[in-house]
């Protein structure tokens, strides 16, 4: 059966989603594993604490009324070594797979090293580190220039900023998002993260039945029972080019 157009550039962008949905789907979940090899920290040490601080007083509501001084401290300081790291092996390769794929990257992680590395469809569940909003306007979210956010510095209704960051007991706003991007997947990716956060750690388990799951990382997490399953147990950027060479071997032509 012929489909008729009514000129050539509708044809042409006919052609051009139609490759686009020939492609196969990749949903990737990153974690702290797939930045630590850039130099950023992971998000907690086994004695519990983040920098050597309770992750309750930076990343908490509480910690933020408390002392809402000592937390901007803080994360100008992660802000600021976030602007001396660059994207690794790991973030590129993810990065390249869009020339062949449809990819959408969703991180637990709050730099920008996605981005930076060329990957276009990033989702953040946790935040920005190089965004800052309104703390009681949270529609009001600029782009910082630079690593520091000073006490004073406040949004057009007059109410202090603060790091665009979700933290303990707030909602994660993209998580609706991310579970439809997962139920969309043709393939699902999981590097540098054990899949004990939650609600992050659970997108796997929306991922079609039929989708093959790659889980990358040194200690594969306890998620056995998926179908599908393959573990690469490596560090992001070992794995990543091992995983790499499979699907460009088995998903493309």
């Amino acid at each position: 059966m012929y489909r008729k157009f009514r000129n050539l550039k509708s044809y042409i962008s006919y052609k051009s989603y139609s490759s686009i949905r020939m492609r196969k789907k990749i949903v990737v979940l990153t974690g702290a594993g797939v930045s630590a090899e850039s130099g950023i920290a992971t998000f907690r040490a086994s004695d519990g604490l983040w920098e050597g601080h309770r992750v309750e007083e930076v990343a908490s509501p509480e910690g933020w009324k408390a002392d809402p001084e000592k937390v901007l401290q803080f994360y100008n300081e992660r802000r600021k070594g976030l602007l001396n790291a660059e994207p690794n092996e790991a973030h590129k390769i993810l990065a390249q797979l869009e020339q062949n794929f449809d990819v959408t990257i969703i991180t637990q992680n709050v730099d920008d090293l996605h981005e930076r590395a060329g990957s276009t469809h990033v989702l953040h569940l946790h935040g920005e580190l190089m965004k800052a909003q309104s703390s009681k306007d949270e529609s009001h979210v600029v782009t910082m220039k630079d690593w520091e956010l000073k006490m004073g510095e406040k949004c057009p209704k007059g109410h202090q900023m603060r790091p665009y960051i979700v933290w303990f007991g707030e909602a994660v706003p993209m998580m609706e998002q991310a579970v439809m991007e997962a139920m969309g997947a043709d393939i699902f990716i999981v590097v540098g993260t054990s899949l004990l956060v939650y609600p992050a750690a659970g997108l796997v388990d929306y991922a079609p039945r039929q989708a093959p799951k790659y889980i990358i990382d040194p200690k594969s997490p306890s998620v056995s029972s998926l179908p599908n399953l393959h573990f690469i147990e490596e560090v992001a950027t070992k794995g990543m080019k091992q995983l790499e060479a499979i699907l460009m071997r088995d998903y493309t032509h």
